[in-house]
């Protein structure tokens, strides 16, 4: 893709949104995609953990064949820590559980991609400890990680997810934040891709969006973005579905909370077919999970191109 910077944003996808760009409808598609895959990778028997090792993933996703296939391969797995507040210990249970993966394009994917891409996936909520942490929304300093003069506020309980170290006694004790610290540094700085061009790319949806946004911004701001002894910062994109403030089910914190929305929005009408399901007998509280869901979401994607 020759185009590629502008795609990731170079220009705020300026003329790109109306109507919607076909190669960024793929693009999107692409990463929404490659978010879905942990979702349909999550270990029946024991949904805290993945259903197949990392070289395995995509081949054993149902990924659909075709031009994207095959650009990626996943190079770690991330695992967060969902602490929960002693007093609700007897409802529900700390969770340390998989939340994604980071992947670098293959030979393949550089060729097609136009670039030596960094991927990095979050997934949303799945357990009552994650859901727990989504109604923490009131604001504490993120100044660790990000600029201390500026003492930004975040949302606690996705900063808690992100930054929180495991407490499982087999784990590495890494938060989450660690895991994928490490790991795109030492992509970034690999010696077989000294010469190339690179780029960061994070996506993820819902309760992994807001992780995503967290996390892009990290990325920027510690200049995780930049190889040892460089100046030069390679691009860094966020491509988050259903982020909170910006959907259904994610229409939270509060109006009365200042948080304040960030990015450009793709507005699609994620709820279009669960709304003709609601004619043939679909129940209301039905409607908002379908909703909410990342397919119906790439599927809104598809639509939107025509509109």
């Amino acid at each position: 893709m020759a185009n590629w910077k502008e795609l990731s944003g170079e220009k705020n996808w300026e003329s790109l949104l109306k109507p919607l760009n076909t190669n960024l409808r793929d693009y999107i598609k692409l990463y929404g995609k490659r978010v879905q895959v942990i979702y349909d990778s999550v270990n029946s028997e024991d949904k805290t953990r993945p259903a197949y090792a990392k070289e395995d993933l995509f081949s054993e996703a149902a990924i659909e064949t075709g031009t994207f296939e095959n650009l990626y391969t996943v190079t770690d797995y991330i695992f967060a820590n969902s602490d929960v507040a002693p007093w609700f210990d007897w409802m529900v249970k700390d969770q340390y559980a998989w939340f994604g993966y980071v992947a670098v394009a293959t030979d393949e994917g550089k060729r097609v991609m136009g670039r030596r891409d960094i991927l990095i996936c979050w997934r949303g909520t799945v357990s009552p400890a994650e859901w727990f942490k989504n109604a923490q929304f009131d604001q504490v300093s993120a100044s660790e990680i990000f600029e201390k003069s500026q003492d930004p506020q975040v949302h606690k309980g996705f900063l808690s997810i992100y930054t929180s170290p495991s407490t499982e006694p087999s784990s590495s004790n890494l938060s989450a934040r660690d895991q994928v610290m490490n790991a795109v540094k030492n992509l970034v700085n690999k010696p077989e891709y000294r010469e190339e061009e690179i780029s960061i790319t994070v996506a993820g949806h819902s309760l992994g969006a807001a992780l995503a946004t967290l996390n892009a911004t990290d990325i920027v701001t510690n200049q995780y973005n930049k190889r040892t002894g460089s100046k030069e910062a390679c691009v860094v994109t966020a491509f988050v579905f259903a982020s909170p403030k910006l959907d259904i089910v994610t229409d939270l914190p509060p109006s009365f909370i200042s948080y304040k929305k960030v990015g450009m929005k793709l507005r699609i009408k994620s709820h279009k077919s669960a709304l003709l399901n609601f004619i043939d007998g679909l129940q209301l509280h039905d409607i908002i999970p379908e909703s909410h869901s990342l397919k119906e979401y790439l599927q809104g994607v598809t639509a939107r191109q025509s509109q």
